[in-house]
This record gives C-alpha cells, sequence and structure tokens, in this order.
C-alpha cells in the first residue's frame, strides 16, 4: 500500500508554508473543493465530520480546484471568505491548486497514485473526490464526488477506533 510523503509542502489558504508532518500520526479526508459546484452542499458534511471527529484524531483537509468548469475561479481570499460566510467551514482550507494533469500539486500525484479511480485511472474525474489517509499515511480509499460526508462517516470510525485501539 501507498504512503503519502509527510514532508509535501503545502499552502494554507491565508498563506503559509508548511508540511503535511503536523498531520502525522491523524486519520486525513484530503478533498479536492469548489464554490460553484452541484457538490458543494457537500462542505456542510465534511464540516459536520470536522465538528464531529476533529477532537478524536480525524483531519479534512479541503483544496479548492478550478479545474473542472471553472467552478472556483475565484481568490482564495474569496474562497476563503465564501466557505466560512455560506459553510461555516472551520477545517483546514489550502491555496487553489491544481489536481491532474503536468502542473498537478505532489500531494495529489501521491493519493492518485496510492488510490487509482475506477478501470486504475489516476485523474480525478471531478469536484470533491476524497481520500482517506491512515493516522500512519497510508492511503486507504479513494471515494467519488457522488459519496457524500456522510457516507464516509462509518469508514471513519472504523479507522478512528483502529487508530486509538
Amino acid at each position: 500500500m501507498s504512503k503519502i510523503d509527510y514532508s509535501t509542502p503545502v499552502t494554507t489558504i491565508d498563506g503559509k508554508e508548511q508540511t503535511l508532518e503536523k498531520y502525522r500520526g491523524q486519520l486525513l479526508l484530503i478533498v479536492n473543493t469548489a464554490s460553484k459546484c452541484g457538490f458543494t452542499p457537500q462542505f456542510d458534511g465534511l464540516e459536520e465530520l470536522w465538528q464531529e471527529f476533529g477532537d478524536q484524531g480525524l483531519v479534512i483537509l479541503g483544496f479548492p480546484c478550478n479545474q473542472f468548469g471553472n467552478q472556483d475561479p475565484g481568490s482564495n481570499d474569496e474562497i476563503a471568505s465564501f466557505c466560512r460566510k455560506n459553510y461555516g467551514v472551520t477545517f483546514p482550507m489550502h491555496q487553489r491548486i491544481d489536481v491532474n494533469g503536468s502542473d498537478a500539486h505532489p500531494l495529489f500525484q501521491q493519493l492518485k497514485s496510492g488510490a487509482p479511480g475506477l478501470l486504475s485511472t489516476k485523474g480525478i474525474k471531478w469536484n470533491f473526490t476524497k481520500f482517506l489517509v491512515a493516522p500512519d499515511g497510508t492511503i486507504v480509499e479513494r471515494y467519488g464526488p457522488k459519496t457524500t460526508p456522510e457516507q464516509l462517516r462509518d469508514h471513519i470510525v472504523e479507522h478512528l477506533a483502529i487508530a486509538v485501539g
């Protein structure tokens, strides 16, 4: 099984450079998001998971992406404001990135390689594709955009029980 590289640099939506190291030992749900997508209401469910399980070791990491239908064209400040105002998002959001192509962010290159999609495809097909990463960095699962955050609850509980147990 593939693992993420915790030394991978990421930039928070407010411009702070960091690595994934601060998340080592926690269950990660990594999502490519968009502000003007039919799946955008999933921000509500993601925030609910964050509120319910954040103190038990779950971290949700949002990465806005404008590669699908130009559905996140705003600046990072506009995206952050939209997420807070419309969905009360408090989980960590990051600067807008590419998830496919030659400029795909290194984290998403790792995720796509470690958890291919249907028929072993590597490319991400749309916004709100989700990846579950175990506390040891193992890329556990890839979920398509139609899989709602609520549908992930049992998977999260199962992996948090393993992490705690």
